[in-house]
């Protein structure tokens, strides 16, 4: 009996060990294979500006932990990728946590025909929408396609 325990516990151990690992794996192939991985911008020949357009970055660490990087031009962060799923119709549903918001957001991008990418819905964890349906809920304006600046 004191031998299966320890092999469980064990076993459990490792499981613990390894499954933040296993997350890390699978969230980076995730972002990988979609495609999100790089920096984005409405317009790349613009300097990164808060009314113009923000530079923003996708990337995988060394550590496995995915990453994503505003440039604003005169404000920059980075925040960590925690989640990230394809739903059946292509949308890549994302996780960032804000350490400055202090809370965790979900949006959902869509990878057009053309390469450009669009946000359909950013949202807060209390559900109260700045995008919805792919508009800004404030102006009712589209969304505008980003493309990839690398």
């Amino acid at each position: 009996m004191t031998c299966c325990l320890s092999r469980w516990t064990t076993a459990a151990v490792l499981w613990i060990a390894f499954a933040p690992l296993a997350h890390a794996e699978t969230l980076a192939a995730t972002v990988e294979q979609w495609g999100l991985l790089g920096s984005w911008a409405v317009d790349c020949a613009v300097r990164p500006d808060r009314d113009k357009g923000a530079l923003l970055t996708y990337e995988i660490r060394k550590d496995g932990r995915v990453m994503y990087r505003r440039n604003f031009g005169d404000a920059k962060d980075e925040n960590e990728v925690v989640a990230a799923t394809v739903d059946a119709e292509g949308l890549l549903n994302v996780m960032v946590y804000f350490p400055s918001l202090r809370q965790t957001r979900e949006f959902g991008l869509m990878l057009s025909n053309d390469g450009t990418l669009r946000a359909i819905y950013n949202r807060s964890e209390r559900g109260e929408y700045t995008i919805k349906d792919g508009t800004y809920v404030k102006t009712g304006a589209p969304t505008p396609p980003q493309q990839r600046c690398d």
